[in-house]
């Protein structure tokens, strides 16, 4: 049996129809990542003030220089942000007055401007002879409940002993 023109026309004909339908799959998977995008694109502001707890944990020894101290944190949020946050830091002060830095994580739960759920913060600071140096990000992913997918950037401030936060975030919209 001879399969000669016949064959290579269904072999290109099946190509164009894979091609075909592997670019519409690709257009409408690109539309839904689009409209998914559009949806969690609209920056939103949040700011309050917060109370802070820092308990001194074990002290590490101090024979090898700058010594690193480690504290627990707890915090209560006021304002758009309403709940508590408990976490850990580590900060090392140096010789040299002015100069220190600080990790930290902690693990929020309460509300953001009336939805509930629970979310991570990373922070890292430096101070150099003064000059602060401070940033405190959503860790991705970390949103649960009605805060599932938040990210955002938080600017901290104390003032005379108040402390109080400035959050710029991102949140896909409730259906």
């Amino acid at each position: 049996m001879k399969k000669g023109p016949r064959v290579g026309a269904v072999v290109i004909v099946s190509i164009c129809l894979c091609v075909g339908f592997g670019a519409l799959a690709y257009a409408q998977t690109r539309s839904k990542v689009a409209s998914t995008v559009k949806k969690e694109t609209r920056m939103t502001h949040a700011s309050g003030e917060f109370d802070v707890k820092l308990t001194p944990q074990t002290a590490d020894d101090k024979s090898a220089g700058a010594a690193v101290g480690r504290y627990s944190l707890d915090k209560k949020f006021h304002g758009d942000l309403e709940g508590t946050s408990k976490g850990e830091m580590l900060a090392v002060g140096t010789a040299v007055e002015g100069s220190a830095g600080y990790v930290a994580m902690e693990q929020f739960t309460g509300t953001l401007n009336g939805r509930s759920g629970t979310f991570a913060l990373q922070h890292s600071g430096t101070m150099t002879r003064g000059a602060q140096q401070l940033s405190v990000t959503v860790v991705p992913d970390s949103g649960t409940g009605q805060l599932e997918g938040l990210s955002g950037q938080m600017a901290i401030k104390i003032d005379d002993g108040k402390h109080s936060y400035n959050f710029e975030y991102t949140l896909p919209e409730t259906h």
